[in-house]
Protein backbone atom coordinates (compact mmCIF):
# COMPACT_ATOMS: atom_id res chain seq x y z
CA UNK A 1 0.00 0.00 0.00
CA UNK A 2 2.91 2.37 0.53
CA UNK A 3 3.81 4.75 3.28
CA UNK A 4 0.76 6.79 4.31
CA UNK A 5 2.79 9.96 4.78
CA UNK A 6 4.13 9.82 1.23
CA UNK A 7 3.19 12.38 -1.40
CA UNK A 8 1.16 9.75 -3.26
CA UNK A 9 -1.31 9.23 -0.43
CA UNK A 10 -1.41 12.91 0.42
CA UNK A 11 -2.54 13.62 -3.15
CA UNK A 12 -5.12 10.82 -2.93
CA UNK A 13 -6.38 12.22 0.39
CA UNK A 14 -6.60 15.72 -1.09
CA UNK A 15 -8.59 14.39 -4.06
CA UNK A 16 -10.89 12.46 -1.70
CA UNK A 17 -11.50 15.56 0.44
CA UNK A 18 -12.16 17.67 -2.67
CA UNK A 19 -14.58 15.08 -4.08
CA UNK A 20 -16.39 14.76 -0.74
CA UNK A 21 -16.70 18.54 -0.50
CA UNK A 22 -18.06 18.79 -4.04
CA UNK A 23 -20.48 15.91 -3.47
CA UNK A 24 -21.70 17.48 -0.21
CA UNK A 25 -22.17 20.95 -1.73
CA UNK A 26 -23.92 19.59 -4.84
CA UNK A 27 -26.09 17.34 -2.67
CA UNK A 28 -27.14 20.24 -0.44
CA UNK A 29 -27.87 22.46 -3.44
CA UNK A 30 -29.86 19.76 -5.26
CA UNK A 31 -31.73 18.85 -2.09
CA UNK A 32 -32.60 22.50 -1.44
CA UNK A 33 -33.65 23.12 -5.05
CA UNK A 34 -35.79 19.98 -5.14
CA UNK A 35 -37.38 20.84 -1.80
CA UNK A 36 -38.22 24.38 -2.94
CA UNK A 37 -39.72 23.12 -6.22
CA UNK A 38 -41.74 20.50 -4.34
CA UNK A 39 -43.10 23.13 -1.97
CA UNK A 40 -44.03 25.45 -4.85
CA UNK A 41 -45.71 22.67 -6.79
CA UNK A 42 -47.53 21.43 -3.69
CA UNK A 43 -48.75 24.92 -2.80
CA UNK A 44 -49.96 25.51 -6.39
CA UNK A 45 -51.86 22.22 -6.36
CA UNK A 46 -53.35 23.03 -2.95
CA UNK A 47 -54.55 26.48 -4.13
CA UNK A 48 -56.03 24.88 -7.27
CA UNK A 49 -57.83 22.34 -5.13
CA UNK A 50 -59.07 25.11 -2.82
CA UNK A 51 -60.40 27.17 -5.73
CA UNK A 52 -62.17 24.09 -7.08
CA UNK A 53 -63.65 23.38 -3.66
CA UNK A 54 -64.96 26.90 -3.27
CA UNK A 55 -66.34 26.90 -6.85
CA UNK A 56 -67.95 23.45 -7.25
CA UNK A 57 -68.87 24.13 -10.83
CA UNK A 58 -65.16 24.06 -11.77
CA UNK A 59 -64.05 21.37 -9.36
CA UNK A 60 -64.70 17.73 -8.73
CA UNK A 61 -66.45 15.88 -6.00
CA UNK A 62 -63.12 14.73 -4.58
CA UNK A 63 -61.92 18.31 -4.21
CA UNK A 64 -65.02 19.40 -2.33
CA UNK A 65 -64.72 16.48 0.07
CA UNK A 66 -61.36 17.75 1.37
CA UNK A 67 -62.49 21.24 2.36
CA UNK A 68 -62.05 22.11 6.06
CA UNK A 69 -64.04 25.00 7.51
CA UNK A 70 -63.36 24.53 11.21
CA UNK A 71 -60.24 26.50 12.28
CA UNK A 72 -59.65 24.02 15.07
CA UNK A 73 -58.99 21.32 12.49
CA UNK A 74 -56.40 23.50 10.76
CA UNK A 75 -52.77 24.02 11.89
CA UNK A 76 -52.55 27.02 14.24
CA UNK A 77 -49.78 28.65 12.15
CA UNK A 78 -51.97 28.43 9.02
CA UNK A 79 -54.90 30.04 10.84
CA UNK A 80 -52.70 32.91 12.00
CA UNK A 81 -51.32 33.58 8.52
CA UNK A 82 -54.75 33.45 6.88
CA UNK A 83 -56.23 35.90 9.36
CA UNK A 84 -53.34 38.28 8.77
CA UNK A 85 -52.94 37.98 4.98
CA UNK A 86 -56.29 36.63 3.81
CA UNK A 87 -54.61 33.72 2.03
CA UNK A 88 -51.76 31.36 3.03
CA UNK A 89 -50.20 27.96 2.48
CA UNK A 90 -48.32 25.76 4.94
CA UNK A 91 -46.34 22.52 4.71
CA UNK A 92 -47.22 20.48 7.77
CA UNK A 93 -44.83 17.69 8.77
CA UNK A 94 -46.20 17.26 12.27
CA UNK A 95 -47.56 13.90 11.17
CA UNK A 96 -44.54 11.69 10.77
CA UNK A 97 -45.82 9.44 7.99
CA UNK A 98 -48.33 11.76 6.35
CA UNK A 99 -46.95 15.21 5.53
CA UNK A 100 -49.58 17.54 4.05
CA UNK A 101 -49.63 20.78 2.12
CA UNK A 102 -52.34 23.21 3.29
CA UNK A 103 -53.86 26.07 1.36
CA UNK A 104 -56.41 28.35 3.05
CA UNK A 105 -58.17 31.65 2.50
CA UNK A 106 -60.53 33.97 4.35
CA UNK A 107 -63.97 34.07 2.80
CA UNK A 108 -66.13 37.18 2.37
CA UNK A 109 -68.13 36.39 5.49
CA UNK A 110 -64.92 36.10 7.55
CA UNK A 111 -64.94 32.34 7.84
CA UNK A 112 -61.95 30.26 6.87
CA UNK A 113 -61.73 27.50 4.26
CA UNK A 114 -58.76 25.21 3.79
CA UNK A 115 -57.70 22.24 1.71
CA UNK A 116 -54.86 19.79 2.45
CA UNK A 117 -53.06 17.52 0.02
CA UNK A 118 -51.09 14.40 0.94
CA UNK A 119 -47.36 15.03 0.22
CA UNK A 120 -46.17 11.53 1.12
CA UNK A 121 -45.35 10.50 -2.50
CA UNK A 122 -43.41 13.73 -2.97
CA UNK A 123 -41.52 13.22 0.30
CA UNK A 124 -40.63 9.65 -0.67
CA UNK A 125 -39.39 10.87 -4.06
CA UNK A 126 -37.14 13.45 -2.43
CA UNK A 127 -35.74 10.91 0.00
CA UNK A 128 -35.08 8.48 -2.85
CA UNK A 129 -33.27 11.26 -4.73
CA UNK A 130 -31.09 11.99 -1.67
CA UNK A 131 -30.23 8.30 -1.27
CA UNK A 132 -29.29 7.99 -4.92
CA UNK A 133 -27.11 11.09 -4.78
CA UNK A 134 -25.14 9.81 -1.77
CA UNK A 135 -24.95 6.28 -3.15
CA UNK A 136 -23.56 7.39 -6.50
CA UNK A 137 -21.26 9.91 -4.82
CA UNK A 138 -19.73 7.12 -2.72
CA UNK A 139 -19.45 4.94 -5.83
CA UNK A 140 -17.67 7.76 -7.65
CA UNK A 141 -15.30 8.21 -4.69
CA UNK A 142 -14.54 4.49 -4.69
CA UNK A 143 -13.39 4.86 -8.30
CA UNK A 144 -11.78 8.32 -8.23
CA UNK A 145 -9.62 7.90 -5.08
CA UNK A 146 -7.80 4.73 -6.29
CA UNK A 147 -7.39 6.30 -9.73
CA UNK A 148 -5.92 9.46 -8.19
CA UNK A 149 -3.52 7.37 -6.07
CA UNK A 150 -2.50 5.47 -9.19
CA UNK A 151 -2.06 8.69 -11.18
CA UNK A 152 0.01 10.22 -8.35
CA UNK A 153 2.37 7.24 -8.44
CA UNK A 154 4.08 8.44 -11.64
CA UNK A 155 5.33 11.81 -10.27
CA UNK A 156 5.96 10.13 -6.92
CA UNK A 157 8.14 7.52 -8.66
CA UNK A 158 10.07 10.27 -10.44
CA UNK A 159 10.63 12.10 -7.15
CA UNK A 160 11.87 8.90 -5.50
CA UNK A 161 14.31 8.43 -8.37
CA UNK A 162 15.61 11.97 -7.83
CA UNK A 163 15.94 11.30 -4.07
CA UNK A 164 17.83 8.03 -4.69
CA UNK A 165 20.17 9.79 -7.09
CA UNK A 166 20.81 12.59 -4.58
CA UNK A 167 21.61 10.01 -1.87
CA UNK A 168 24.03 8.21 -4.21
CA UNK A 169 25.76 11.50 -5.00
CA UNK A 170 25.97 12.33 -1.29
CA UNK A 171 27.57 8.92 -0.64
CA UNK A 172 30.27 9.63 -3.23
CA UNK A 173 28.86 8.18 -6.46
CA UNK A 174 29.26 11.27 -8.62
CA UNK A 175 28.45 9.28 -11.76
CA UNK A 176 24.83 8.86 -10.62
CA UNK A 177 22.23 10.70 -12.71
CA UNK A 178 18.45 10.96 -12.60
CA UNK A 179 18.04 10.15 -16.29
CA UNK A 180 15.50 12.96 -16.74
CA UNK A 181 16.80 13.70 -20.25
CA UNK A 182 15.84 16.99 -21.87
CA UNK A 183 12.12 16.94 -21.17
CA UNK A 184 10.62 20.24 -20.11
CA UNK A 185 7.35 21.39 -18.70
CA UNK A 186 7.06 20.38 -15.05
CA UNK A 187 8.83 21.10 -11.79
CA UNK A 188 10.05 17.53 -11.26
CA UNK A 189 12.00 17.69 -14.50
CA UNK A 190 13.56 20.98 -13.38
CA UNK A 191 14.58 19.41 -10.06
CA UNK A 192 16.03 16.39 -11.87
CA UNK A 193 17.98 18.59 -14.26
CA UNK A 194 19.29 20.65 -11.33
CA UNK A 195 20.47 17.51 -9.52
CA UNK A 196 22.21 16.27 -12.69
CA UNK A 197 23.84 19.67 -13.21
CA UNK A 198 25.03 19.69 -9.60
CA UNK A 199 26.49 16.18 -10.01
CA UNK A 200 28.27 17.24 -13.22
CA UNK A 201 29.75 20.25 -11.47
CA UNK A 202 30.88 18.22 -8.45
CA UNK A 203 32.38 15.54 -10.68
CA UNK A 204 34.29 18.12 -12.71
CA UNK A 205 35.66 19.75 -9.57
CA UNK A 206 36.68 16.40 -8.10
CA UNK A 207 38.43 15.37 -11.32
CA UNK A 208 40.25 18.70 -11.41
CA UNK A 209 41.33 18.18 -7.81
CA UNK A 210 42.52 14.65 -8.55
CA UNK A 211 44.44 15.80 -11.62
CA UNK A 212 46.00 18.63 -9.65
CA UNK A 213 47.09 16.26 -6.86
CA UNK A 214 48.57 13.80 -9.34
CA UNK A 215 50.31 16.55 -11.32
CA UNK A 216 51.80 18.13 -8.19
CA UNK A 217 53.04 14.76 -6.92
CA UNK A 218 54.61 13.89 -10.27
CA UNK A 219 56.19 17.30 -10.65
CA UNK A 220 57.68 17.10 -7.15
CA UNK A 221 59.07 13.65 -7.67
CA UNK A 222 61.93 14.68 -9.98
CA UNK A 223 63.38 17.47 -7.79
CA UNK A 224 62.76 15.28 -4.76
CA UNK A 225 65.00 12.54 -6.15
CA UNK A 226 67.68 15.19 -6.62
CA UNK A 227 67.27 16.23 -2.99
CA UNK A 228 67.56 12.62 -1.84
CA UNK A 229 70.75 12.15 -3.86
CA UNK A 230 72.22 15.44 -2.68
CA UNK A 231 71.41 14.69 0.97
CA UNK A 232 73.23 11.37 0.64
CA UNK A 233 76.40 13.20 -0.49
CA UNK A 234 76.46 15.62 2.45
CA UNK A 235 79.11 15.09 5.14
CA UNK A 236 77.95 13.50 8.34
CA UNK A 237 76.81 15.88 11.02
CA UNK A 238 73.86 17.14 13.01
CA UNK A 239 72.74 19.54 10.29
CA UNK A 240 73.03 16.80 7.66
CA UNK A 241 70.90 14.45 9.72
CA UNK A 242 68.25 17.16 10.07
CA UNK A 243 68.23 17.76 6.32
CA UNK A 244 67.97 14.02 5.59
CA UNK A 245 65.07 13.69 8.05
CA UNK A 246 63.16 16.51 6.34
CA UNK A 247 63.87 14.98 2.93
CA UNK A 248 62.49 11.64 4.15
CA UNK A 249 59.34 13.38 5.37
CA UNK A 250 58.96 15.15 2.04
CA UNK A 251 59.52 11.89 0.14
CA UNK A 252 56.88 10.13 2.24
CA UNK A 253 54.45 12.98 1.59
CA UNK A 254 54.98 12.82 -2.18
CA UNK A 255 54.57 9.03 -2.21
CA UNK A 256 51.36 9.37 -0.21
CA UNK A 257 50.03 11.95 -2.67
CA UNK A 258 50.81 9.65 -5.59
CA UNK A 259 49.05 6.78 -3.83
CA UNK A 260 45.98 8.92 -3.15
CA UNK A 261 45.87 10.04 -6.78
CA UNK A 262 45.89 6.39 -7.91
CA UNK A 263 43.12 5.55 -5.44
CA UNK A 264 41.05 8.52 -6.61
CA UNK A 265 41.44 7.42 -10.22
CA UNK A 266 40.35 3.83 -9.37
CA UNK A 267 43.63 2.63 -10.88
CA UNK A 268 44.33 0.16 -8.08
CA UNK A 269 43.50 -3.54 -8.50
CA UNK A 270 43.54 -5.98 -5.58
CA UNK A 271 45.43 -9.31 -5.74
CA UNK A 272 43.20 -11.44 -3.52
CA UNK A 273 44.52 -14.70 -2.07
CA UNK A 274 44.25 -16.58 1.24
CA UNK A 275 46.73 -15.33 3.84
CA UNK A 276 47.35 -16.11 7.54
CA UNK A 277 45.86 -12.96 8.99
CA UNK A 278 47.69 -13.01 12.32
CA UNK A 279 51.13 -13.45 10.78
CA UNK A 280 50.59 -10.77 8.13
CA UNK A 281 49.41 -8.23 10.70
CA UNK A 282 52.29 -9.03 13.08
CA UNK A 283 54.82 -8.59 10.26
CA UNK A 284 53.22 -5.31 9.22
CA UNK A 285 53.44 -3.95 12.77
CA UNK A 286 57.08 -5.07 13.03
CA UNK A 287 58.02 -3.31 9.78
CA UNK A 288 56.77 0.02 11.16
CA UNK A 289 59.48 -0.12 13.85
CA UNK A 290 56.94 1.10 16.41
CA UNK A 291 55.99 -0.49 19.71
CA UNK A 292 52.58 -2.18 19.63
CA UNK A 293 51.05 -5.14 21.43
CA UNK A 294 49.62 -7.67 18.95
CA UNK A 295 47.03 -10.18 20.15
CA UNK A 296 45.83 -12.92 17.79
CA UNK A 297 42.79 -15.08 18.55
CA UNK A 298 43.21 -18.55 17.03
CA UNK A 299 44.66 -18.95 13.55
CA UNK A 300 42.49 -16.74 11.36
CA UNK A 301 42.82 -16.94 7.60
CA UNK A 302 41.48 -14.25 5.29
CA UNK A 303 41.16 -13.87 1.53
CA UNK A 304 42.71 -10.48 0.85
CA UNK A 305 45.59 -8.59 -0.76
CA UNK A 306 48.50 -8.86 1.70
CA UNK A 307 50.35 -5.84 0.28
CA UNK A 308 47.35 -3.57 0.68
CA UNK A 309 46.51 -5.06 4.09
CA UNK A 310 50.08 -4.28 5.14
CA UNK A 311 49.59 -0.69 3.99
CA UNK A 312 46.35 -0.35 5.95
CA UNK A 313 47.73 -1.82 9.18
CA UNK A 314 50.95 0.21 8.97
CA UNK A 315 49.04 3.47 8.53
CA UNK A 316 46.65 2.67 11.39
CA UNK A 317 49.49 1.75 13.76
CA UNK A 318 51.52 4.82 12.76
CA UNK A 319 48.53 7.07 13.30
CA UNK A 320 47.74 5.46 16.67
CA UNK A 321 51.37 5.72 17.79
CA UNK A 322 51.65 9.35 16.73
CA UNK A 323 48.43 10.54 18.34
CA UNK A 324 47.93 8.07 21.19
CA UNK A 325 51.44 7.63 22.58
CA UNK A 326 53.57 10.64 21.93
CA UNK A 327 51.17 13.20 23.36
CA UNK A 328 52.39 13.06 26.95
CA UNK A 329 51.53 9.37 27.46
CA UNK A 330 54.80 7.60 26.75
CA UNK A 331 53.86 4.58 28.89
CA UNK A 332 50.66 3.87 27.00
CA UNK A 333 50.72 1.20 24.31
CA UNK A 334 49.07 0.68 20.97
CA UNK A 335 46.99 -2.48 20.96
CA UNK A 336 46.38 -4.52 17.80
CA UNK A 337 43.79 -7.29 18.12
CA UNK A 338 43.35 -9.83 15.32
CA UNK A 339 40.28 -12.06 15.12
CA UNK A 340 38.35 -13.94 12.47
CA UNK A 341 38.35 -11.43 9.60
CA UNK A 342 38.70 -8.46 11.97
CA UNK A 343 41.68 -6.26 12.85
CA UNK A 344 41.26 -3.69 15.63
CA UNK A 345 43.88 -0.98 16.33
CA UNK A 346 43.47 1.00 19.52
CA UNK A 347 45.48 3.72 21.22
CA UNK A 348 45.06 5.42 24.60
CA UNK A 349 45.17 9.03 23.50
CA UNK A 350 42.44 11.68 23.40
CA UNK A 351 40.46 9.79 20.74
CA UNK A 352 39.28 10.74 17.29
CA UNK A 353 37.81 14.24 16.86
CA UNK A 354 34.09 14.57 16.31
CA UNK A 355 34.50 15.80 12.73
CA UNK A 356 36.35 12.60 11.76
CA UNK A 357 33.74 10.39 13.40
CA UNK A 358 30.97 12.27 11.60
CA UNK A 359 32.50 12.74 8.13
CA UNK A 360 35.38 10.28 7.98
CA UNK A 361 39.06 11.12 7.42
CA UNK A 362 39.94 14.07 5.21
CA UNK A 363 43.30 14.69 3.59
CA UNK A 364 45.42 17.48 5.08
CA UNK A 365 43.14 17.71 8.09
CA UNK A 366 43.99 16.12 11.42
CA UNK A 367 40.80 17.35 13.05
CA UNK A 368 41.94 18.63 16.45
CA UNK A 369 45.12 20.01 17.96
CA UNK A 370 45.19 17.38 20.72
CA UNK A 371 45.43 14.66 18.07
CA UNK A 372 48.94 15.81 17.24
CA UNK A 373 50.54 16.87 14.01
CA UNK A 374 50.29 15.23 10.62
CA UNK A 375 49.05 15.65 7.05
CA UNK A 376 45.83 13.69 7.50
CA UNK A 377 46.84 11.32 4.69
CA UNK A 378 47.45 8.09 6.62
CA UNK A 379 43.82 7.38 7.49
CA UNK A 380 42.69 8.59 4.05
CA UNK A 381 45.01 6.07 2.38
CA UNK A 382 43.95 3.31 4.79
CA UNK A 383 40.29 3.96 3.98
CA UNK A 384 40.97 3.99 0.24
CA UNK A 385 42.96 0.75 0.34
CA UNK A 386 40.22 -0.88 2.44
CA UNK A 387 37.71 -0.03 -0.30
CA UNK A 388 40.01 -1.57 -2.92
CA UNK A 389 40.09 -4.94 -1.10
CA UNK A 390 36.36 -4.78 -0.32
CA UNK A 391 36.84 -4.28 3.44
CA UNK A 392 35.12 -1.79 5.75
CA UNK A 393 37.10 0.54 7.99
CA UNK A 394 35.26 2.25 10.83
CA UNK A 395 36.44 4.74 13.45
CA UNK A 396 35.21 5.16 17.02
CA UNK A 397 36.30 6.22 20.49
CA UNK A 398 36.62 3.64 23.26
CA UNK A 399 34.15 4.02 26.10
CA UNK A 400 36.41 2.30 28.67
CA UNK A 401 39.51 4.37 29.34
CA UNK A 402 39.30 6.51 26.23
CA UNK A 403 41.38 6.30 23.12
CA UNK A 404 40.76 5.91 19.42
CA UNK A 405 39.61 2.60 17.93
CA UNK A 406 39.92 1.73 14.24
CA UNK A 407 38.19 -1.49 13.15
CA UNK A 408 38.98 -3.20 9.83
CA UNK A 409 36.49 -5.89 8.75
CA UNK A 410 37.63 -8.04 5.85
CA UNK A 411 35.05 -9.48 3.43
CA UNK A 412 33.89 -13.05 3.95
Amino acid sequence: MGYWRSLRWKIALLVAVACCSIAFIVGVLVHGSTYDRSMNDGAAKAYTALDGALAPSRGSADSVAHVVYNPEEMPAELVRKVREDGQADLYDESRQYSPRMWAAQRRDDGSLAAVSLDMTPDQLSRRALDRHMWKYSLAALAVIVPLSAFAAELPNRRLRRVARTARRIASGDLAARTGAGHRTGDEITEISASVDTMADSLQDRLLNEQRFTADVAHELRTPLMGLVTSAGLLPEGEATELVRDRVRVLRTLVEDLLEISRLDADAEQADIRPVPLGEVVAESVARTGLVARVTVSGKPVAATDPRRLDRIVANLVTNAHRHGVEQGRAQATVEVTVGDGVVVVRDHGPGFPGSLLADGPRRFRTGAAERGRGHGLGLTIALGQAQVIGATLTFANAADGGGAVATLRLPG
